[in-house]
């Protein structure tokens, strides 16, 4: 079952506001500026970091087979055997660490031995419920 990641207005308002600043400086970049090589470098590396941002706020997303938790943010991947995942602290924030997540109180996953992972499922309660038919020894923490 695939989740997307939600996003709320938080992340909203860095990531778009960070959009906004990269299409004001291309702006000026291309009207203002005369255009030479260093224009088209910037007009490169520019629409890059634009491209880059909306990769990670529509790319991110979340996937449970029967064996794994499957995550992707942009480039980032990976996948989490269900059988490992030990505890799921939900509505909670983690603001240091590994987070695929483009929201505020998602689920904290705990694996492994030591192991965390912060994700923001469009719904924590529906993702819980899946995981909890997939592995039913989960601790679930609210």
């Amino acid at each position: 079952m695939k989740f997307k990641s939600r996003q709320d207005v938080f992340f909203q308002v860095i990531f778009y506001g960070a959009c906004l600043l990269v299409l004001l400086t291309l702006y000026q970049e291309l009207t203002i500026n005369k255009i030479d090589v260093n224009s088209y470098i910037a007009t490169t590396v520019l629409l890059s970091v634009l491209i880059f941002i909306l990769w990670i706020l529509h790319g991110t997303n979340y996937e449970l087979t029967q064996e794994h938790l499957k995550y992707r943010a942009a480039f980032l991947k990976g996948s989490i055997p269900i059988e490992s995942i030990n505890e799921l602290i939900v509505g909670k924030t983690m603001w240091v660490g590994f987070k695929p997540a483009t929201a505020r109180k998602g689920i904290i996953v705990k694996y492994g031995k030591m192991d965390t992972i912060y994700i923001s499922p469009d719904s924590n309660e529906a993702f819980v419920k899946k995981i909890k038919e997939l592995n039913p020894e989960i601790k679930i923490t609210v």
